[in-house]
């Protein structure tokens, strides 16, 4: 596309952490960073929105994008304007007023409960800013809202870089698996990732299952869990998956407990079925980081979403922080989802040893499990 002299609208994923008036954390800032600098280098006038936390639609001045625009203006080295709305006068006024190779940032788009209805009157009102749009927020894509359908929908639609990357890596990924292709879930509920389960079973040669959504194939299986985290809806569920799977599916042997839910907690590591009454599983333990990382290490392509345990917690982070190591050091292709496990290999300072990490928890898993993105669907296909 041609983007001189055109304003451009550009739905970023800005949902960033907020710690006393600053950003806690700009990955997903950053990740935006290449879309933005090649705009502002082809001479257009950038518009940029997104949503931040979730103000049901109201306007919520903690959730407001005003940090993250001073923040932008550091990372691009220039002044980033900002619009203390997305659409009304006043945004119509600070677009007007932008020149070539000039970026603004326009108020959380959730202020408004019309965003997440993808209400045509205020989808209209959104896209009359600018000529042209581009959606680089893959996080947010699995969303069919206002600013990442419905203005597609009005104008001229494209993907930024951040959202090919996104594609491409996973896309190729699931399109042409390499093996052995070993695949990695964890984090609190089964419920979220049946459809991720039974569509990555069918294409890799070993899942390895930790976290609390272990604990409910544990359950299945017949364990004694005691106070661990069992969702008993989907028992059943997960007794079904196991017979389908057979050994294809691995899960631990010995779990960290705690006497409860607590960082300062007593904890200890026991075998599968040995947890003590009134404790619970917080971590994999040893062995099965030994097996889990034997499988890692041979891999062609590992996909991870979601930590072993409660990471968050110093005394229940080993199990996720070995995983991290291993397949940062693994020799092929890596990916992890976003979310706890993107922020994982955060913490552990591997990002830059991992081939793609995703920005995207819940789009990620939705592509994962081979849904179609309403965010991607309604950009132009290249073809036509």
């Amino acid at each position: 596309m041609e983007f001189k002299d055109r304003k451009v609208l550009v739905r970023v994923d800005f949902n960033v952490p907020l710690q006393d008036g600053g950003i806690a954390d700009d990955t997903r800032m950053r990740a935006a960073l290449p879309t933005i600098q090649y705009l502002i280098n082809q001479g257009a006038r950038i518009i940029l929105c997104s949503h931040l936390g979730r103000p049901k639609g109201q306007v919520v001045e903690s959730l407001s994008l005003r940090p993250v625009a001073d923040h932008l203006s550091s990372l691009l080295g220039k002044q980033v304007a900002f619009s203390s709305d997305c659409v009304g006068e006043v945004a119509k006024t600070a677009a007007s007023q932008l020149k070539n190779g000039e970026v603004l940032l326009l108020e959380n788009t959730r202020f408004h409960p019309e965003e997440k209805a993808n209400e045509d009157g205020f989808t209209i009102e959104l896209a009359s800013l600018a000529d042209l749009y581009v959606n680089d927020a893959f996080g947010s894509a699995h969303r069919a809202h206002a600013s990442t359908v419905g203005v597609a929908n009005k104008l001229p639609a494209v993907a930024g870089f951040l959202m090919q990357k996104e594609l491409q890596y996973l896309g190729e990924a699931l399109a042409e698996p390499e093996h052995p292709f070993v695949a990695i879930l964890g984090g609190a509920k089964i419920s979220d990732k049946i459809g991720v389960v039974d569509r990555l079973l069918q294409m890799a040669d070993r899942m390895l299952i930790g976290g609390g959504m272990a604990n409910t194939f544990l359950a299945a299986q017949g364990f004694d869990m005691a106070e661990s985290l069992v969702e008993e809806d989907a028992v059943t569920t997960a007794a079904e998956i196991l017979k389908r799977a057979g050994d294809s599916l691995l899960l631990p042997s010995d779990l960290v407990v705690a006497a409860e839910f607590d960082e300062k907690a007593e904890h200890k590591t026991v075998a599968v079925g040995s947890i003590p009454e009134g404790w619970r599983a917080m971590d994999i333990g040893p062995e099965t980081v030994r097996v889990f990382c034997t499988e890692i290490e041979d891999a062609r392509l590992v996909v991870w979403n979601g930590p072993m345990g409660v990471f968050e917690f110093e005394p229940f982070a080993a199990g996720t922080q070995a995983l991290a190591n291993a397949v940062a050091e693994c020799g092929g292709t890596t990916i992890v989802g976003g979310g706890d496990s993107a922020a994982a290999i955060r913490q552990a300072g591997l990002t830059e040893s991992i081939s793609h990490v995703s920005t995207g928890g819940g789009a990620s898993l939705e592509f994962l499990e081979g849904k179609t993105l309403p965010g991607v669907a309604a950009l132009l296909d290249k073809k036509t």
